[in-house]
C-alpha cells in the first residue's frame, strides 16, 4: 500500500459539486492499494499513520501523533499513486489493485484507522470523480510505502 499524508488545517471532498466529507485539523491520507496487498499491509500502514509524530507539541516540535493532537483523518482512495512513468509520457497504473481487492482493503484500512485512533475516519467515495480541497499545515507531506516499512 502507498499513502501520501498531508497534515492539514482542513480538508474536504466534493462529488458532483456537493460536499461529501470534510475534516478540520488532522491528516488527509491519499491511499492506494497495490497488487499483492493484504490486510497485513493495511494493519502496518494504519499503525504507522496513527503513531507518526508529525504534529507540534507545546514547544513547536513535531512530537505528537494525530491521536495526541486530537486530529481528524480523511482517507481518500487514489489509484494513481501506483503510477509508473518510466516509459513514455503516459503513466501505467497496472500495479494498482483491481476493485475486487482494492475496495474491501480500502474499507478495512479506514476501519482499522478508526479503531486505532478512536475517531471516525472520514472517507472519499471509492472510484468516484472527487474534488479534494485542503489547506496543508506546515506544509507537512509524507509518503509511506509498505514495501519500505517492512
Amino acid at each position: 500500500m502507498i499513502a501520501v499524508l498531508q497534515r492539514v488545517r482542513r480538508a474536504s471532498v466534493e462529488i458532483g459539486g456537493e460536499l461529501f466529507s470534510a475534516i478540520g485539523h488532522g491528516l488527509l491520507v491519499l491511499v492506494c492499494v497495490v497488487e499483492g496487498d493484504t490486510e497485513a499491509e493495511a494493519a502496518l500502514l494504519t499503525r504507522k499513520i496513527a503513531n507518526l509524530r508529525i504534529f507540534d507539541d507545546e514547544k513547536g516540535v513535531m512530537n505528537r501523533s494525530v491521536c495526541d493532537a486530537g486530529g481528524e483523518i480523511l482517507a481518500v482512495s487514489q489509484f494513481t499513486l501506483a503510477a509508473n512513468a518510466r516509459k513514455g509520457n503516459r503513466p501505467s497504473y497496472i500495479r494498482a489493485a483491481g476493485h475486487d481487492v482494492a475496495v474491501p482493503l480500502y474499507d478495512r484500512f479506514c476501519n482499522l484507522l478508526t479503531d486505532l485512533t478512536g475517531r471516525d475516519t472520514r472517507r472519499g467515495q471509492f472510484g468516484a470523480d472527487m474534488q479534494v480541497s485542503l489547506v496543508n499545515d506546515g506544509p507537512v507531506t509524507i509518503i509511506l510505502d509498505t514495501d519500505t516499512l517492512k
